[in-house]
């Protein structure tokens, strides 16, 4: 369904060593830096066909984090989850929610993680075993 998810960034260094971090956990690579001709930087992290990406704001005004949004990552295993947490935790992001773990929702049962990153985007590492 999905092609492509950006995110902002007010530090495009800070964020690229996030996301090296916890989409390195995933098995995403470096990604490929992108200068637009406006002078805005993009970092893009493709990965199984989907691609992630970091960018400072095309119109020049200060990133901001969506409220209410979150970007959910799939993940192979419910260590794989807590990799990931613990990736983004390490690198300078903030764990969020309840500790990484199994919940019971309307979905039925997964293993779920919380980090919001350094520009305080909600991002998910999710497993549905």
């Amino acid at each position: 369904m999905l092609n492509h998810i950006v995110v902002g960034s007010n530090d495009i260094e800070r964020s690229k060593r996030f996301y090296d971090a916890v989409l390195a956990v995933l098995g995403a690579g470096e990604p490929m830096a992108h200068t637009a001709e406006a002078g805005h930087r993009r970092l893009f992290y493709r990965h199984a066909g989907s691609t992630f990406c970091v960018s400072e704001p095309i119109n020049g005004e200060p990133a901001t984090h969506a409220n209410g949004g979150t970007i959910g990552f799939k993940c192979s295993s419910p260590e794989q989850v807590k990799a990931f947490h613990d990736a983004g935790v390490a690198a300078g992001g903030t764990s969020i929610e309840d500790p990484p773990g199994q919940r019971n929702g309307s979905l039925g049962p997964m293993h779920l993680a919380y980090v919001r990153d350094p520009d305080g985007n909600k991002i998910c590492a999710v497993f549905r075993g």
